[in-house]
């Protein structure tokens, strides 16, 4: 494989009936400061395919005699709770949402084996396994709940609002759409060829895992950088491998994921059917981002006058992760106040 090919499947793989039980977070493990404005406590339930997916519930401590609208959030891709999505779900419980931080199949402290695996289907299914656990509870409006997708769960987010009609509002932050980077590249450089030629090798480790009896990984990001990176790839180093960011469950910060989890990526394109999405949905991606293309052409298939592509001036990718100046908390509060109201 051309040193080409394996420098784009390295940064691809990189960038991206339920039980229920709760409990106290003892200790403060996240990469953002705790708000003394709401409450959080550990939960956990199931998928529909059995795996067990945990979170970290966010409440405003601000009682209410009213259901509460509720969000469920996920990503960056290879990413953690305690990362980005714990940031999102804290700010949506101090503007009065219930807020559903939680990892995605096979990371974090979610289960499901073998480790380090991403899937089309898998991670879409996790976002209404979130809705699932959502819409039973008891301080929960089971009709005002929505999703907030992060760079590569954002592609898996809108592709859940494609299946789900109970997901009344959707937002995209930053998003990647997994399966057409990683079957055509960034800027779809990648032909027919070339990814016959992928296949090819990623076929062949398959051979090698089943010898081996375990799965190879991607590199991962370097922890120091030569200077000759593209920016992106800086940017992204400067988040997983830094304070500002670093968690030692992340798969961005460690390890890489499975280098076989890019055959389903490959092979099973989501956002098929994004066009038939009736409700909602708010994409918001950075002017100076190198996925800003992603967003853009995922809300060309949109359809309808609820659907709106917003661009945060002067941000990358990376930005939208914690920069709290550039993140547009109050469009996005705005948006779901307006579209998982009460009586709509």
């Amino acid at each position: 494989m051309n040193k080409l090919l394996i420098f784009i499947i390295t940064f691809i793989m990189l960038t991206g009936g339920s039980t229920m039980a709760t409990g106290k977070i003892n200790e403060w493990d996240k990469t953002f400061k705790k708000s003394n404005k709401v409450n959080v406590e550990k939960v956990s339930f199931k998928n529909r395919y059995g795996i067990k997916l945990v979170g970290d519930l966010y409440t405003p401590k601000k009682k209410s005699e009213k259901k509460l609208p509720a969000v469920a959030v996920s990503g960056p891709f290879g990413a953690v709770k305690e990362q980005v999505s714990g940031r999102y779900a804290q700010t949506m419980a101090e503007k009065g949402f219930v807020a559903l931080a939680f990892d995605p199949s096979y990371t974090g402290e979610s289960g499901g084996k073998p480790r380090n695996v991403a899937s089309p289907d898998i991670n879409t299914e996790d976002f209404s396994a979130a809705v699932d656990f959502l819409s039973n509870q008891k301080n929960v409006n089971p009709e005002r709940i929505g999703i907030i997708g992060i760079c590569g769960f954002g592609g898996f987010g809108l592709n859940a609002a494609a299946i789900d009609t109970r997901i009344k509002a959707t937002v995209t932050v930053t998003m990647y759409d997994m399966t057409r980077v990683t079957a055509k590249g960034y800027n779809d450089i990648i032909g027919e060829d070339a990814r016959y030629e992928m296949k090819e090798q990623l076929n062949k480790q398959r051979t090698e895992d089943f010898k081996n009896g375990n799965y190879a990984k991607t590199q991962g990001l370097p922890d120091k950088l030569t200077g000759d990176e593209p920016q992106f790839v800086k940017d992204y180093v400067d988040f997983y491998k830094t304070k500002r960011g670093f968690h030692k469950r992340s798969i961005g910060s460690n390890s890489g994921w499975n280098t076989t989890s890019s055959l389903s990526l490959i092979n099973m394109p989501i956002l098929a059917y994004s066009h038939e999405i009736r409700n909602a949905v708010l994409m918001i991606h950075g002017e100076k981002a190198h996925s800003r293309y992603f967003s853009e052409d995922a809300f060309k298939k949109l359809k309808g006058k609820n659907k709106e592509l917003f661009i945060v001036p002067g941000a990358n990718h990376v930005d939208l992760y914690d920069n709290l100046e550039k993140i547009p908390f109050d469009k996005i509060e705005s948006f779901f106040n307006k579209y998982l109201k009460e009586d709509k």
